[in-house]
């Protein structure tokens, strides 16, 4: 006889919110209908090997997420969002990427009715280039630097306003702001009209969040040292979530994290005065989220956030170069015609150490094509 699983417990209580221990359908399945106005989670992605945090295979993921999608569907308000940052994941053995989130993503919108609001991608500057075979090693793969966001609603029209999240004006949008704008129709089409002249003091971001995830040293690092507790291994930055709690919501409304972790999306909704709801199974994760709700955390934040509101540092801005400015007109080596599948190592690249794609003769060295990937 299966044994039922204990009942959510309160775990944490802070002035605007609260964290329970257990499952979070249980703790949903509480919850009065159409009583939250935003979800705000990073679920256990679909990866094709298990996670110390708990994932299911990818080809499960769908069946997994349906009671997790029937109950975000229940408790969201007709004017409430439903944000979930997910990662991909690439088919075993082979330099093909799942197509399980954005299957994910289908089934939202078809089989429960949310509409999407907009797709958001987060570029993480920070990320290493993984994974190391394909990428590294044989070179016929980029390195995956992004999670996809869905922004979902109910309804479409769920309350939010670009005005919270606006970002300083770049350096030749201030010259043209300077120097002044004629109105005319661009080669695209597009009639551009002299109000794309008015300074309105910043400008409406993109879809394209970009915010490292190098955060190693933190307060909330440094409390699970000391006090000999692990650090949840996949967390989101706080600015994440705090993007779109501060998009999608007022002071006052309700956020709710099901896949709690270390309670990142409470201890920002805490800091905003949302109320909010954290759910996570590890009893281990949430002692390590106490940290988040400490003097010390706080006072950590505010030091961090002074530094950070320096619109001269170079430090907060991100900067992609142009895909051509190494292209000199040579293509180097001939593309192997079966796309790399033959493992090809260099003997330069034997002494150096490293896989480079330029330069030298090579040494065939097949590997089984289940060593892929690793």
């Amino acid at each position: 006889m299966k044994k039922e699983a204990p009942k959510p417990q309160l775990f944490h209580e802070a002035r605007h919110g609260k964290i329970y221990l257990g499952d979070s359908l249980d703790v949903m399945a509480s919850m009065k209908p159409e009583s939250v106005d935003l979800v705000m989670t990073s679920p256990p992605f679909g990866l094709v090997r298990k996670k110390e945090y708990g994932n299911a295979d990818s080809h499960e993921y769908l069946e997994w997420f349906k009671p997790f999608a029937e109950q975000f569907n229940r408790v969201l308000k007709d004017s409430g969002s439903l944000v979930i940052d997910i990662g991909g994941a690439w088919i075993p053995g082979q330099p093909t990427r799942s197509l399980y989130h954005f299957k994910l993503l289908i089934m939202l919108c078809e089989e429960f009715g949310f509409h999407l609001a907009q797709e958001f991608y987060w570029w993480s500057p920070s990320k290493l280039p993984t994974p190391a075979e394909w990428v590294t090693v044989r070179r016929i793969r980029v390195k995956d630097a992004i999670n996809t966001v869905w922004w979902l609603s109910k309804t479409p029209w769920p309350k939010a306003s670009n005005r919270r999240v606006l970002q300083p004006y770049s350096p030749s949008m201030k010259h043209l702001l300077a120097k002044g704008y004629k109105a005319q129709k661009r080669p695209s089409g597009h009639d551009i009209s002299e109000k794309f002249a008015i300074d309105n003091g910043a400008a409406i971001p993109p879809n394209l969040i970009a915010l490292p995830n190098t955060e190693s040293n933190g307060f909330y690092h440094r409390y699970c040292q000391e006090h000999g507790i692990k650090a949840h291994p996949a967390r989101y930055p706080a600015e994440l979530p705090e993007y779109f709690i501060r998009m999608c919501t007022d002071e006052g409304d309700t956020v709710l994290d099901p896949f709690g972790g270390s309670c990142v999306t409470g201890e920002v909704s805490e800091r905003l005065k949302r109320k909010w709801v954290c759910a996570e199974l590890s009893e281990e994760y949430l002692e390590g989220a106490l940290g988040r709700f400490t003097t010390g955390n706080v006072e950590y934040i505010a030091a961090r956030a002074s530094i950070a509101a320096k619109l001269d540092d170079e430090a907060n801005y991100y900067k992609l170069p142009r895909p051509g400015i190494l292209w000199n007109g040579s293509h180097g080596d001939t593309l192997a015609e079966d796309g790399g599948k033959k493992r090809v190592i260099k003997r330069a690249e034997l002494t150096k150490g490293t896989a480079s794609s330029r330069g030298g003769s090579s040494d065939v060295e097949p590997l089984p094509v289940a060593a892929a990937g690793r």
